[in-house]
């Protein structure tokens, strides 16, 4: 059934859905939805932490290309994930997929923990990356659908921010796991297992949230909706909130749609939204390429130009991850206050200047492992924000029949820029650490790239802040007010 035969038969339908849910004050429910959901991030960061120490490369007999394989496998996964995982989200829901994406994730890396070959590691690698990958798509549609909009901001940055909290704790388990008190071919494969156990608490608390009442009401499930709202409501009341009634006039009508297809997504995107496709794409990828060429190259600054043991480059990893992880949770409260444009040009411009700054110190051999470590924290207390914020953009400025492609899409340019690119070059510019040189002109490329990224923001950006996701992107399934049947056209918030 084409998605436009399904509209005609569905017909349209007035929803005060959007409105109810962005009229609700914070409530248990909601934090019910940050932790159940947003736990995402946290494996995220501790599979790629638990993974990049390579306990496995003994007891395999892997070489370090092949080592390197591992990783690369896992970030081509998650790209192959977001993009399969993403159309099947804005097809057949948040709920469906955020339940689905993470079983696979569940199974896969407990699997890779049972690894008697590289190629058996490689495959299962693969699908717990697809697995992540699909959380990213349907976890972020999900929350951004949940959360009222004068919250949105602050809980999606946050959200993406507790990657570097798993991250740490990866970490922290390697120091042990991989340490002479656990046997060898043992440490690893229990590190394999650490995320598997904490997926399995979480996809039970999962089974208590709704579906999207937002996503219900674009496919012909209004009465659905309207239930799920009320069942939100009836919680916040009997925790004593008071909630008024909602105006008529802030209904939306809307001729449900089933799906889009990828001609029409490509209108969308190209056609109907250049400038923010323009803006998705530059944040993503400016973003991505900062990331990755220091998180993945950290190690080998600090051993080649600093001398630091290999053994010993973990200690000064969690001071650097604590930098990430509490930039977003301090300041994500500003991009809903003061505000997303002048917030994505302050964190990345910012970000942007230190690292100049820094670079011209690294050059001048001002710096040891400590300062150094210590710099990366400021700069990056300020750019974990702003990478969290190019999320939340490009979750929040599209129509909602396309929010989970939308993300896929953006997320896998990120990593394929970011992910491939910046670790391979910073690696060459690394060298053998002799020379630091190539490696600070690094550092300005990556500079520049960063404060470029706060511009481009700062002049094609959206105000989004405090506003109906409805507002900020008019659904491609909503009627023009006035004109029953007439498909509306793209509705853009300017600056």
């Amino acid at each position: 059934m084409s998605a436009m035969t399904s509209a005609k038969e569905l017909g349209p339908v007035r929803s005060l859905v959007p409105a109810r849910l962005d009229r609700l004050p914070w409530t248990r429910f909601h934090w019910l939805v940050v932790v159940g959901l947003g736990v995402s991030w946290v494996l995220d960061g501790l599979e790629i932490q638990i993974v990049s120490q390579a306990g496995y490369q003994s007891t395999l007999g892997l070489s370090a290309a092949q080592v390197g394989a591992v990783g690369s496998v896992y970030l081509a996964g998650e790209v192959v994930g977001a993009l399969f995982f993403g159309r099947i989200t804005d097809r057949l829901g948040r709920r469906k997929l955020f339940i689905v994406t993470l079983g696979v994730y569940l199974v896969a890396s407990g699997i890779g923990g049972l690894s008697f070959s590289l190629w058996f590691l490689l495959i299962f690698r693969f699908i717990a990356g697809m697995g992540i990958g699909g959380e990213y798509t349907a976890i972020n549609s999900a929350i951004d659908e949940l959360i009222p909009s004068r919250y949105r901001g602050r809980v999606d940055i946050a959200v993406n921010g507790t990657y570097w909290g798993g991250a740490a704790f990866g970490a922290a388990a390697n120091l042990y796991l991989l340490s002479d008190h656990v046997p060898v071919d043992l440490g690893w494969r229990i590190g394999f297992f650490i995320g598997p156990v904490i997926g399995l608490i979480i996809i039970f608390l999962r089974r208590t949230i709704p579906e999207s009442p937002r996503w219900l009401m674009t496919h012909g499930r209004e009465e659905e909706a309207e239930r799920t709202v009320t069942a939100i409501e009836q919680r916040a009341e009997a925790q004593g909130v008071k909630l008024t009634p909602v105006p008529e006039s802030k209904a939306l009508e809307v001729t449900p749609v089933v799906s889009v297809s990828y001609l029409r997504m490509a209108k969308v995107f190209f056609g109907d939204y250049p400038s923010r496709s323009f803006l998705g794409f530059s944040m993503m990828v400016t973003q991505a390429f900062l990331y990755n060429a220091i998180f993945f190259t950290y190690a080998l600054v600090l051993q080649h130009f600093y001398g630091v043991p290999k053994a010993h480059t973990s200690y000064y990893f969690f001071p650097f991850a604590l930098g990430n992880l509490l930039g977003p949770l301090l300041i994500g409260h500003l991009f809903d206050t003061i505000g997303r444009r002048k917030m994505i040009l302050f964190t990345y411009g910012v970000s942007g200047v230190l690292l100049l700054g820094s670079a011209a110190l690294f050059h001048a051999g001002l710096l040891n492992a400590t300062t150094q470590t210590a710099l990366w924290c400021v700069i990056f207390f300020l750019a974990s924000a702003g990478a969290s914020s190019a999320y939340l953009t490009v979750s929040e400025i599209f129509p909602l029949e396309l929010r989970g492609q939308a993300i896929s899409f953006f997320f896998a340019i990120s990593q394929g820029a970011g992910g491939v690119v910046a670790p391979w070059l910073f690696g060459r510019l690394i060298g053998s650490g002799t020379d630091k040189t190539p490696l600070t002109w690094g550092y300005v490329i990556g500079a520049v790239i960063m404060i470029a990224g706060g511009l481009i923001a700062w002049f094609f950006g959206v105000d989004a802040e405090r506003k109906s996701l409805e507002d900020i992107a008019r659904p491609l399934s909503a009627v023009a007010r006035g004109v029953p049947g007439e498909q509306s056209g793209p509705s853009e918030v300017t600056s």
